[in-house]
């Protein structure tokens, strides 16, 4: 027997307001919250940008999938990485007990809501620009998406809103 998927779990690009509409929608649906940033903060004892400044970005990223293929939850909302999206194996691992919700935000809300781009611990090449790194990302997150969500022009709480009519409608 088949069961709905009892996790939301939210990508997209770093300020998109993946951990902010998290715990908002944690709560509106009744669910538990998890940061996926904060649980590999934890696992390592280092911040992010500590993590991509001495091992380099992609160490971050095989941290972040071997956190991610480890997550077992049930009835949580999930907040990942931006940089999720770069393990095929972790977000099969996510659908697998969730709904995946891309927060698509255009690049000029982005770039107004970051403003420490070079010391945010993303899992980046050096070079990158964050245009280059969101044309890089949308395919992907598209990609894995269940739902997606423009977060043109709305608060978080109505984000929220709008994935929980969704969810609402495929019950």
């Amino acid at each position: 027997m088949r069961h709905s998927p009892s996790n939301i779990v939210l990508v997209g690009m770093p300020g998109s307001g993946k951990s902010t509409a998290g715990v908002i929608l944690a709560k509106l649906a009744s669910l538990d919250f998890i940061d996926t940033d904060i649980l590999i903060q934890r696992a390592t004892g280092k911040a992010l940008q500590e993590i991509v400044d001495r091992e380099g970005y992609m160490a971050l990223r095989h941290i972040e999938e071997d956190i991610l293929l480890k997550l077992e939850c049930r009835d949580h909302v999930v907040a990942t990485g931006g940089s999720a999206v770069y393990s095929e194996a972790a977000m099969e691992h996510l659908k697998k007990d969730g709904v995946i919700v891309f927060l698509d935000v255009d690049i000029a809300t982005l770039k107004s809501r970051i403003r420490n781009y070079e010391t945010r611990g993303l899992a980046k090449h050096p070079d990158q620009s964050f245009e280059e790194l969101f044309a890089e990302r949308m395919e992907l997150y598209r990609k894995y998406a269940d739902i997606t969500i423009s977060g043109e022009g709305l608060t978080q709480e109505e984000v929220c809103g709008a994935i929980l009519r969704w969810l609402d409608l495929k019950r």
